[in-house]
């Protein structure tokens, strides 16, 4: 398995962040194809000392890394990337690794 992990920071809005990310970014990138699960944050994103400074984090599970170089590179990953730009102003961060179980 793969992950990729959206970490969203605070937007300067955040309720339009809100409903722009449930109404849009998140239907579009639930079409990525190769996607098995998607899940996101619910409520406050904390670290041990308190406000980690993120707004959302999402994970996305795929079957391989190369699943989620394709996906990101079709037409529905690609739509979901040029989406960032409308509604994540504090700014995203992508990470992307392999998975074992332990």
């Amino acid at each position: 398995m793969a992950k990729l992990i959206a970490l969203y920071r605070h937007p300067k809005d955040p309720a339009a962040f809100d409903a722009h990310y449930k109404s849009t970014h998140a239907p579009l990138a639930k079409t990525i194809p190769g996607l098995r699960h998607y899940d996101v944050s619910d409520g406050h994103v904390a670290g041990p000392g308190g406000d980690s400074g993120y707004r959302l984090v999402a994970t996305l599970t795929f079957g391989s890394m190369a699943d989620i170089e394709a996906g990101l590179a079709s037409a529905e990953g690609q739509a979901t990337a040029a989406d960032l730009g409308n509604f994540a102003d504090g700014g995203v961060e992508l990470l992307m690794f392999e998975t074992k179980d332990i």
